[in-house]
């Protein structure tokens, strides 16, 4: 795509970075908090780990010490319970222009949320498939990938359900 290499060539102008430089910024990583343990650790085997209210069997996603439809029981109220890794697409955005200096390579990219059968919205990328809207649906399965990188983090990604093997 023609468009996306002159956002590359401005972004690349912007950051100061000419023909002969090379981007060696790491990109920002997510820092776990003692709530969210489990979830990452879970994501390192590549198991996805939601809360899950022992009253009402609602999840809740992001992580927290405490129930957000009951914050009165506190840690108490919550179980946590592996997902199945499968979604579908909420909403995307195709992004042309990185948000941070370390993304510069990646662009463009799919930045989404996701609604897991287990019913929350997670926001996550898009791998796997061209970042092209025509490639991509509102609502199209989608399977859980996980990107482990050299920082030791495990990320949690989606591709196209079509896309991987039964």
């Amino acid at each position: 795509m023609a468009q996306a290499g002159f956002y590359r060539r401005q972004e690349q102008s912007f950051w100061g970075l000419g023909r002969y430089m090379t981007n060696t910024t790491p990109k920002p990583q997510p820092i776990p908090q003692p709530e969210s343990d489990r979830y990452w650790e879970g994501l390192k085997n590549e198991e996805i780990w939601l809360q899950r209210s022992k009253a009402t069997g609602k999840f809740q996603f992001y992580p927290r010490n405490f129930l957000i439809s009951d914050p009165e029981s506190g840690s108490d109220g919550i179980e946590w319970v592996q997902a199945s890794g499968n979604a579908e697409l909420f909403t995307f955005a195709i992004v042309h222009a990185a948000p941070h200096i370390g993304f510069i390579g990646d662009v463009p990219y799919i930045t989404a949320l996701v609604q897991l059968e287990e019913d929350v919205i997670v926001p996550t990328n898009i791998v796997g498939v061209e970042p092209e809207p025509e490639a991509l649906q509102i609502g199209m399965a989608l399977k859980a990938v996980f990107e482990h990188n050299s920082e030791g983090q495990t990320l949690l990604k989606f591709t196209p359900a079509q896309f991987l093997q039964p």
